[in-house]
């Protein structure tokens, strides 16, 4: 199934990115899409000595065009494999013109290498893919430097709790499964999927409320089987034909901890999973689950949004 149509490709020139670069060239002809190279100059203060040294407009005129040379240079090979790539190259803040840029032109997916490492000491994620997470509209994949191109274990984490309106949240969790499931498919990996769960105030009803130990027990056992239901309902509204698929349902009342803790016991390459608004304020945070395991996943992210995610970042006005 062709999932993307006009994908969008980040480049910062800083960075080890050439597996995203692969990776984007590789989805693109793939689904037959289109493919925009695109860079961002970075507007900024000009110290006073570098203002005497050059005058600034003619300082990013240089860069502008240090970047469209190397983007051209990026975009020659693809075209020679059949693939719609065109260069661009903006001056701005790096992140709203990114958005913009998907707003302009639709795009339905963002690709960009990681900005770090990776690990407690050190985050994968930059500022810039952050700001992509919490407010680009479309899917936005952060692609980490790694030794192998193809992913061998894709992990999707699905949230089937009835916290949100089921027209948001199913719909969320069909698309994280389709887009784990069709990359799975591609690279012929595995695909592992994850649904956190525990009992509501367990500790309390144990302590206070006066359940045996065999309630408590029964208890969790009627837990995890509506959960196991809700999970395989949703993976039977999936095709997952020919794909390998592994359940997980650890029960732990902090999913971001067991999501964190899968990652790293099946060595997961690519995880896939949603954000979500929570706080009233279009587009401006992310749900704690999925910001506490961006500050410590060691594997590419790949993050989608609800439909009715509406993004803060406006067009400028003409």
């Amino acid at each position: 199934m062709k999932r993307f149509k006009n994908i969008l490709l980040v480049c910062d020139f800083h960075l080890q990115q050439q597996m995203a670069v692969d990776r984007a060239a590789s989805l693109a002809l793939q689904n037959g899409a289109s493919l925009t190279v695109f860079s961002v100059v970075r507007e900024g203060p000009v110290d006073a000595h570098t203002a005497k040294s050059m005058p600034v407009r003619a300082l990013l005129e240089q860069m502008v065009a240090d970047h469209e040379e190397k983007l051209d240079a990026l975009v020659a090979p693809m075209r020679r494999q059949g693939i719609d790539a065109r260069p661009q190259v903006v001056t701005g803040i790096p992140f709203l013109e990114i958005i913009r840029k998907v707003l302009r032109d639709e795009h339905d997916l963002v690709i960009l290498a990681a900005e770090g490492k990776g690990g407690i000491k050190e985050r994968l994620f930059g500022s810039t893919s952050m700001h992509l997470m919490r407010k680009c509209p479309c899917p936005v994949w952060v692609v980490k430097a790694a030794k192998r191109f193809r992913h061998q274990r894709i992990l999707a984490a699905v949230d089937t709790t009835d916290e949100f309106p089921d027209y948001e949240r199913q719909p969320l969790n069909v698309l994280i499964m389709e887009l784990a499931s069709s990359l799975a498919r591609m690279d012929r990996g595995e695909l592992h999927v994850v649904q956190a769960w525990s009992v509501f105030a367990e500790g309390y009803m144990e302590v206070r409320g006066g359940l045996s130990e065999q309630s408590i027990h029964q208890l969790r056992k009627q837990v995890k089987r509506e959960y196991a239901a809700q999970l395989d309902a949703l993976l039977m509204a999936v095709d997952l034909e020919g794909i390998a698929v592994r359940k997980h349902l650890p029960r732990n009342d902090n999913p971001s901890r067991a999501i964190i803790k899968l990652v790293k016991n099946n060595d997961i390459d690519l995880l896939v999973m949603g954000t979500v608004c929570r706080t009233g304020i279009a587009g401006f945070f992310i749900g704690n689950t999925a910001e506490k395991v961006l500050s410590e996943a060691d594997c590419s992210v790949l993050t989608v949004k609800p439909e009715s995610f509406v993004t803060p970042v406006r067009l400028e006005e003409s």
